[in-house]
């Protein structure tokens, strides 16, 4: 079992970055796939970007490619989400999940992107980007 803990979240201008982190228990981090989920007032948990267990891969929302980076640090047990060029769109609780399953097998679980296949979650950081 891991638990998780997001940091980094508050408001922002629009334009402006924010980097949020992720910071996971346990000594089996690199054994996990991550992911950064986001959910606004009202609408459903989406999908963000999620990295490989050795962070060889990655994967992103078409919303936020191009202005988002996932990342992680397997030394520090931390995965990362650099956001740069952010838009009031992108107002939402963040969070952070983790799924032992693999990257490739991930796919028998809906994919990636699905809430569904994830098996921890962080209790999520605000980010507020104001016009």
């Amino acid at each position: 079992q891991v638990q998780l803990v997001e940091s980094g979240g508050g408001p922002v201008q629009a334009g402006g970055s924010l980097r949020l982190s992720c910071a996971a228990s346990g000594r089996t981090f690199s054994t996990y796939v991550m992911g950064w989920f986001r959910q606004a007032p009202g609408k459903e948990r989406e999908f963000v970007a999620a990295i490989s267990r050795s962070g060889t891969m990655t994967n992103y929302a078409d919303s936020v490619k191009g202005r988002f980076t996932i990342s992680r640090d397997n030394g520090k047990n931390t995965v990362y989400l650099q956001m740069n060029s952010l838009k009031p769109e992108d107002t939402a609780v963040y969070y952070c999940a983790a799924t032992k399953t693999s990257w490739l097998g991930v796919t028998s679980r809906g994919g990636i992107w699905n809430p569904g296949a994830y098996d921890y979650w962080g209790q999520g950081t605000q980010v507020t980007v104001s016009s």
